[in-house]
């Protein structure tokens, strides 16, 4: 939903890595169940919460997933994923902003705080995150994944 980089791994390639690190099978099916998680918990949000509790949780989704407080994003884009009419959409920046959760510019939503912006979503957000970091243990899966020189063996070379 926003720029960034990504890799890709060819099915043939994956399932030799796979006889190679069994525990990566149960990281991958944990992984899909922490997605259905969120998908479903989305629908519920979706169909229950008004849209500005909806908008502080896709914007904490998507500084999640970004390193920055700078979250490059259309007003119309925003308003596609809300299922929302764009002046909806920004009728709603413009309660975020009004409490200094956000600020809103051009092609940017900029995160002012974060934490009141977690609070003023309540229960809309974290949920689904919670079960993430439960499922997706980041301890396990530097175990179970395959030493670095694994991982090129496969692939090729890695960026860092």
């Amino acid at each position: 939903q926003v720029a960034g980089h990504g890799h890709r791994i060819g099915t043939g390639v994956l399932h030799q890595f796979l006889r190679k690190a069994p525990g990566l099978h149960g990281l991958l099916l944990r992984f899909v169940q922490a997605l259905l998680i969120q998908t479903s918990y989305t629908i519920l949000i979706n169909a229950t919460y008004n849209v500005d509790r909806r908008l502080a949780r896709w914007i904490l989704m998507c500084h999640d997933r970004v390193d920055d407080n700078e979250i490059p994003v259309t007003h119309e884009f925003m308003a596609m994923m809300l299922g929302v009419r764009r002046p909806t959409l920004t009728e709603t920046l413009h309660i975020l902003e009004g409490h200094q959760l956000i600020r809103s510019e051009r092609g940017v939503v900029i995160i002012r705080n974060r934490a009141d912006l977690e609070r003023f979503a309540g229960d809309a957000y974290g949920i689904p995150e919670a079960e993430y970091e439960q499922v997706i243990d980041a301890r396990l899966a530097k175990r179970v994944l395959a030493p670095r020189p694994v991982l090129e063996a496969f692939t090729g070379s890695m960026p860092e």
